[in-house]
């Protein structure tokens, strides 16, 4: 006879869980940016199921095992601790779904007091139950007090997970998922399920949590179920609750429009997370860490600006990006090349300077996602031409928001170009860990004394930012002296290198 632990362990056994990985090297949590596969899909060992973010990086996972998918745990714009299911996936090779709610599989026929009871309370292998209308007088967990409400909450989920992908395969019944769906509250008399920190917001914004309808996984209250709770109805009549992907993508559009006219809002509270959570800690990191001293030097790049207008017709630069910002890079490496004390890193725990005789050089990008500081390895190894192709692909994977984590690790130095948005400068905050940072302002046409006369050319600001406890004066002032030289007298990529 087949008991009711032999038939959990198989059902067990045919599920498989997919858990977030840590995709960037210490990373602790990523964000769901897109669900590939729905319910029911089936998929094979190394197929693409989601696109998270992480580290301000678009990170595709692919699903290491084959089976039919059983269901997505989070919704899209949920941010998950990296170690959390977040997809399950039954490898049993059956083409339906495992019903882990049927009644466990007996070649006798049940007792009415046994196909009552629920699952929790069936009595042990080798124990009878006792009279009719009586279970097992064994006691129940604290979790399985409130199994009944999980069971709805889990399957609220399940419901919404399908709303939102019925909602992207463009089905008709998505538009009605919203008024069906099943609503979760917590459990009379139980405690909501939620965070600490879901907890210490709901208790500054003044919400009661008791009110609110989980829209987490397992009956779970999360911030977005906060801050719908607080926020300002967009009607008079009350509209039924949104599914989690409606939510998120109606909270962007209000944190990116401005106020309409009439409205009582004063305020927008945007939560912080993702790319700007990571900018605001490596930021404030840097700034109460590293000692800045940030030197300027404006100079004539009339010579530079020409220079690059004859490599962008020499055939050794065909199909290849040739811009200023090529040559000041290449002008950067030449003065850490001369220079090289410059590079090096400050070891904290060990109370050493750590000098590196390589360039990771960081190009400081903005992206849709926010800005994303990647680096080219060994960029001192390459000619001007290589340095042209790296650059490009930097730039083009940065903007496509497909920059890996790797490629924003390791840097030394970085070069952040402010003069694209018109800025003459700036005092650039350190990359955490690396030892300078070059900003470039706009290059525009000014009055400037050349040969003893007043001619227009075409001049810069630079300004270069660097850590004073591994870089004092006298050497930023020559590192920053050697890259306008070198701008003002392009030759010297030659006659230095």
């Amino acid at each position: 006879m087949t008991t009711m632990t032999d038939a959990t362990e198989a059902t067990d056994a045919a599920l498989a869980e997919f858990k977030m990985p840590d995709v960037g090297e210490g990373l602790t949590e990523a964000e769901i940016l897109k669900w590939f596969v729905a319910p029911g899909d089936t998929v094979t060992d190394g197929q693409v199921v989601c696109e998270v973010e992480t580290a301000k990086a678009a990170v595709e996972l692919p699903i290491p095992f084959n089976g039919v998918v059983r269901e997505l745990r989070f919704p899209e714009g949920t941010t998950v601790d990296v170690g959390q299911v977040i997809i399950t996936v039954d490898v049993s090779g059956g083409g339906a779904p495992a019903q882990t709610d049927a009644a466990p599989v007996s070649d006798a026929v049940p007792a009415p007091a046994e196909e009552a009871a629920p699952a929790e309370e069936t009595a042990p292998e080798g124990r009878q139950p006792v009279l009719v209308g009586y279970g097992v007088a064994e006691s129940s967990t604290k979790r399985r007090a409130r199994k009944s409400a999980q069971d709805q909450a889990a399957a609220a989920g399940t419901y919404y997970a399908a709303a939102v992908q019925a909602e992207l395969n463009g089905s008709a019944a998505a538009a009605a998922a919203p008024a069906a769906a099943p609503a979760v509250p917590a459990p009379t008399g139980s405690r909501p399920l939620a965070k600490p920190p879901v907890r210490k917001l709901a208790k500054d914004l003044g919400v009661d949590l008791t009110v609110i309808i989980p829209s987490g996984p397992d009956g779970i209250i999360t911030r977005e179920d906060v801050h719908a709770a607080v926020a300002p109805a967009a009607a008079p009549a009350p509209a039924p609750a949104p599914a989690p992907r409606q939510a998120a993508a109606e909270a962007d559009a209000q944190a990116e429009a401005p106020a309409l006219a009439g409205s009582d809002a004063r305020e927008t509270r945007v939560p912080v997370k993702g790319v700007r959570k990571a900018i605001a800690q490596a930021m404030v990191g840097s700034a109460f860490t590293a000692p800045h001293v940030t030197e300027f030097v404006t100079v004539d790049v009339t010579r530079t600006m020409k220079l690059v207008e004859e490599l962008k017709q020499d055939k050794a630069f065909a199909g290849l990006r040739v811009n200023p910002l090529l040559l000041i890079s290449k002008a950067l490496l030449v003065a850490i090349r001369r220079n090289p004390d410059v590079n090096a890193a400050w070891d904290e725990a060990n109370q050493e300077i750590v000098q590196k005789h390589y360039v990771n050089l960081g190009i400081a990008a903005a992206t849709p996602r926010g800005l994303i500081v990647p680096n080219i390895k060994d960029a001192q190894a390459k000619t001007l031409p290589e340095l042209a192709e790296s650059l490009g692909e930097l730039v083009s994977t940065a903007r496509d928001g497909k920059t890996s984590p790797a490629a924003m690790q390791g840097g030394t130095v970085t070069i952040t170009n402010v003069g694209v948005f018109g800025v003459d400068t700036g005092t650039p905050i350190l990359n955490p860990g690396e030892s300078a940072i070059l900003a470039v302002g706009a290059i525009k046409l000014q009055p400037w004394v050349h040969k003893g006369k007043v001619k227009p050319r075409q001049v810069t600001t630079l300004a270069l930012s660097f850590d004073h406890r591994l870089v004092d004066g006298e050497l930023g002032s020559k590192v920053l002296a050697d890259v306008a030289a070198i701008l003002e007298q392009p030759k010297r990529l030659m006659t230095w290198a």
